[in-house]
């Protein structure tokens, strides 16, 4: 028989990705600890990396609720692929996830993902030290959102998956929430004169990377990620791992089933839309209005590029964070600081809950053009 091919012939090695699965299964083991004695606590009936694995829930109450969010990284691992430095995309993977969870007052126990690479590479020349870097801030991400992690699956795509260099990869994931009803936050808990604590950020988290990546490539050039800033490398600069808050929120008002530390009103994950589209969805059931009279400053590398690419001050707060990834509602500020500075995140009064004639946001800025525009007005987000 002639022209024989196999299916690394196609850019599939099955033996490589057993190593990779088997790294990121290890690497899975030791987050279950996480949820040891809690719900979530993983039953492990047979111990292999194919293995099934469950958690018991026949004893939940009623009035409990459980649901799967989906996200993923988007497009901030090229800045891991352009300086071969994947140790910390798993922080903004479960960023994404969990915090989203706790903006509704559910709290996030498990996690699954799936790791989609070009090739984990071929002979002597593996990808598997790469994998390894992901796997560790797998198993340090889990810990600093106090979840347990499932799985690890990686599938090898070819060219259905691009970026820079020779190792490119997206990675998603699901994570498994639970909630009880009577916890949950609707908006309408929100009381005029609510404070409004702002969890500091100093990167730019997973979004408005594209903006970053086109600014950077504009005024640097292709390989920009090779130049510097006071000192320090700009893709470093951007690479900074998100903060991972869940575990804090979850603490403040009890999650599922703990006491709460604190009286939660509401939560905003300071996303894609920035303060105004994710502020603004929060107050929306309730109507009212925010002033935010003190935010943090965005860190000096954020306001850089703003200026790099000349980006309005309007635009950044729509598209970053600038500053604060995430926004705590309550009428009982010390304790909702008090519990944050016990997970080591710097937090403080940023704002009020106001009730007005009409619906806004509005917030003292501290872009890098603040002296033509200090205070900025958003109401576009309540219509």
């Amino acid at each position: 028989m002639t022209n024989q091919i196999t299916y690394a012939d196609a850019g599939v090695n099955i033996e490589l990705g057993d190593d990779a699965s088997k790294v990121l299964y290890n690497a899975a083991k030791q987050t279950w600890e996480n949820r040891k004695g809690k719900l979530g606590e993983l039953i492990v009936p047979f111990d292999d990396f194919s293995g099934v694995r469950a958690i018991d829930v026949s004893g939940l109450p009623e009035g409990t609720l459980m649901n799967i969010g989906f996200d993923g990284v988007g497009t901030k691992m090229e800045l891991a692929e352009r300086i071969n430095n994947h140790r910390t995309i798993a922080h903004d993977l479960f960023a994404m996830v969990c915090d989203d969870a706790v903006v509704r007052g559910a709290e996030p126990v498990l996690i699954g993902s799936i790791l989609d690479v070009n090739s984990l590479g071929k002979g002597n020349e593996t990808h598997i030290e790469k994998v390894k870097q992901l796997a560790q801030g797998y198993i340090e991400a889990a810990k600093a959102a106090n979840v347990a992690i499932v799985n690890g699956e990686v599938a090898e795509l070819g060219s259905r998956v691009g970026g820079y260099g020779e190792f490119n990869y997206n990675w998603g994931a699901a994570v498994v929430w639970f909630a009880k009803k009577d916890r949950m936050f609707t908006g309408k808990e929100i009381q005029p004169g609510d404070y409004i604590i702002g969890l500091a950020e100093e990167g730019f988290r997973s979004n408005g990377l594209s903006l970053v990546r086109k600014i950077m490539k504009d005024a640097h050039g292709e390989n920009w990620h090779e130049k510097e800033h006071n000192g320090k490398n700009l893709a470093e600069l951007a690479l900074i791992p998100s903060k991972i808050y869940c575990a804090a929120v979850v603490d403040m008002f009890g999650g599922f089933e703990g006491t709460p530390k604190a009286e939660v009103h509401g939560v905003a994950h300071i996303t894609g839309g920035g303060i105004p589209g994710k502020l603004g969805r929060v107050l929306k059931p309730s109507g009212l209005d925010a002033n935010i009279y003190n935010p943090f400053e965005p860190s000096e590398f954020l306001r850089y590029v703003q200026e790099l690419g000349n980006v309005p001050d309007r635009e950044a707060y729509k598209t970053w964070n600038m500053g604060q990834g995430m926004l705590i509602i309550t009428p009982d500020h010390l304790n909702v600081m008090k519990v944050a500075f016990s997970h080591g995140i710097t937090a403080k009064e940023i704002g009020r809950v106001e009730k007005t004639k009409e619906s806004r946001i509005t917030i003292k800025n501290n872009g890098f053009y603040r002296s033509q525009e200090p205070e900025l007005l958003f109401t576009e987000n309540f219509n």
